[in-house]
């Protein structure tokens, strides 16, 4: 551990911008699957006034499916795997906040949703610790320098000794960890938490999920309160933790929180809702504000008066009754009011965006404005695209939204061989929302359908049936993998001319190259080094 001495030390240092973009908090949620990652968002809306009862993951009976869950096959599963935004108010606060998948198949939307938010709140299960989907998350983080704050999720339970888990945070993920709070006990055993922070006591009430843990204020870790509500034993472990802390971890700072070289960390319980208000509380107090977006000549800031966003995600079938297409996008810049006349950048046409929409969950409500950091949903029906920009005019390329090359290749067919126009429709739609890869071989009929994981085969099947009543069954595809091909353009005629078994076209209408064998990418790299073969485009106009 790092030795420092304990405390709250604070770099104030935020851009004036004007109050409604300065009190906006755009961040994501990132966990391994089953740390608890959907409970604590609906533990944010509801203590956000945003609903009025949790629901629960793998409900039963009567109880509320989970809010943010909004596909049938997630809320049967009891797993996210589409990342739903939410905008709600906390105090002086605007939250939007991004639940992204947690499942590993499903991480290229999860990389995408990083592109769109200023922050990210890590869940880590107590009894686990640092697990492997939660490492990768946090590269991801990591390429983007976004400031991240931990919960450490399930005190309720038996969980591993708190230096323990702080020591795993800093050695797996180098990164300073300054506890915001302190557990007292866990699993049956758990009382509580000291918030260090606010040097306050706060005890869990196991009775009620849904209700505030009851809050006392503390005058330092000798005050005769504390042994009133703790007992000795647990009191005298507490402060012997406590004086440990000071001379091992940092002191919370701000600065060094919003440059990503340290995570503050609450404890608590999503289920039983205890710690939640206190880590929505470091959220609102620390985290930073709406930030500069990446253009490809220039920064945009938030405090630029001209109207700008990009589209991170598209969804289909939100509405199933109206075979709708909602683009979500992120507002870079400015004050938008809807009606708003915005230059489509792709197509340079204009776009009167006459119905954009607020998200909680599957719920929407027209938004009559939003401010830069905001996140909003565009109706549609198939201009806008992952990438695109939206403007007042100027002619900007917002980058750094990837694509992957898919690791899973399998041919598919309509259960009906009359409907392969329907399938082609349906195909293309996922296509664009950035569900699957779409490739159509150079050579013979049909498509072939690239995923990241085997699951999402699984979701696609789902879909399609669901909402356009179309069975459909992947095959095995010859090809294992595939790369997009680019190079001087002669070249690439030539390359195309001579391997037209191998070529295919996304839905974008770029090139791929298909391959059977890793060994065979060597190959072409190796006898064609003039040609590019890539895992990765980066989706923009």
């Amino acid at each position: 551990m790092r030795g420092a001495g304990y405390g709250l030390a604070m770099l104030d240092n935020r851009p004036t911008l004007p109050p409604e973009i300065a009190r906006r908090r755009t961040f994501a949620i990132i966990a391994h699957p089953d740390a608890g990652k959907t409970t604590l968002t609906e533990k944010f809306l509801l203590f956000g006034g945003a609903i009025q009862m949790a629901g629960q993951v793998r409900a039963k009976g009567e109880a509320r499916r989970t809010r943010s869950d909004f596909i049938k096959m997630e809320q049967e599963r009891g797993i996210s795997v589409s990342a739903s935004a939410m905008s709600f108010d906390f105090r002086e606060y605007r939250f939007n906040l991004v639940d992204t998948p947690g499942h590993s198949d499903f991480s290229e939307d999860t990389y995408r949703t990083l592109t769109a938010v200023d922050a990210a709140v890590m869940v880590i299960d107590g009894a686990k610790g640092v697990e492997s989907q939660t490492r990768k998350l946090f590269e991801v983080c990591r390429l983007r320098d976004l400031p991240i704050l931990t919960f450490c999720n399930k005190m309720d339970r038996e969980a591993r000794d708190t230096f323990e888990i702080i020591d795993e945070i800093q050695e797996n993920l180098a990164i300073d960890v300054s506890p915001a709070s302190w557990p007292i006990g866990s699993g049956r055993d758990f009382l509580g938490c000291y918030d260090i922070l606010n040097d306050r006591l706060e005890l869990m009430d196991r009775a009620d999920r849904n209700r505030v843990a009851e809050t006392i204020q503390i005058n330092g870790l000798d005050d005769p309160k504390l042994a009133e509500h703790v007992p000795a034993d647990m009191l005298a472990k507490l402060r012997e933790e406590l004086e440990m802390a000071r001379e091992l971890l940092p002191a919370f700072d701000r600065a060094a929180l919003l440059n990503g070289s340290m995570t503050p960390i609450w404890f608590g319980s999503a289920i039983n809702s205890f710690g939640v208000k206190e880590l929505m509380d470091g959220i609102g107090k620390f985290g930073p504000e709406p930030q500069p977006q990446p253009a490809a000549d220039r920064k945009v800031a938030p405090e630029e008066r001209p109207v700008t966003g990009f589209v991170f995600k598209v969804q289909a079938n939100m509405d199933p009754k109206h075979r709708d297409r909602v683009a979500f996008v992120r507002l870079a810049s400015g004050h938008f009011e809807r009606g708003m006349k915005l230059t489509h950048v792709r197509s340079g046409k204009p776009m009167a965006v006459s119905n954009p929409v607020l998200f909680l969950a599957a719920d929407r409500e027209l938004a009559e404005e939003a401010w830069a950091g905001d996140i909003i949903g565009i109706p549609n029906h198939g201009q806008l695209r992952i990438g695109d920009a939206l403007t007042e005019g100027e002619k900007l390329r917002f980058t750094g939204i990837p694509s992957f090359a898919p690791e899973l290749l399998q041919g598919v067919r309509a259960g009906d061989p009359m409907k392969a126009k329907h399938l082609e429709k349906a195909l293309m739609q996922f296509a664009e929302e950035g569900a699957a890869k779409v490739f159509k071989p150079m050579i013979g009929s049909g498509f072939i359908v690239g995923v990241v994981g085997a699951l999402q085969f699984d979701v696609l099947a789902s879909r399609i049936e669901q909402e356009y009543g179309l069975p459909v069954r992947f095959e095995p595809s010859q090809f294992t993998s595939a790369r997009w091909l680019s190079g001087p353009k002669l070249e690439v005629e030539k390359f195309i001319n001579i391997n037209k078994g191998h070529i295919a076209y996304d839905n974008d209408g770029d090139t791929v190259y298909l391959t059977r064998l890793r060994w065979d990418i060597d190959r072409v790299e190796r006898d064609h080094p003039e040609l590019k073969l890539t895992a990765t485009k980066e989706m923009m106009v």
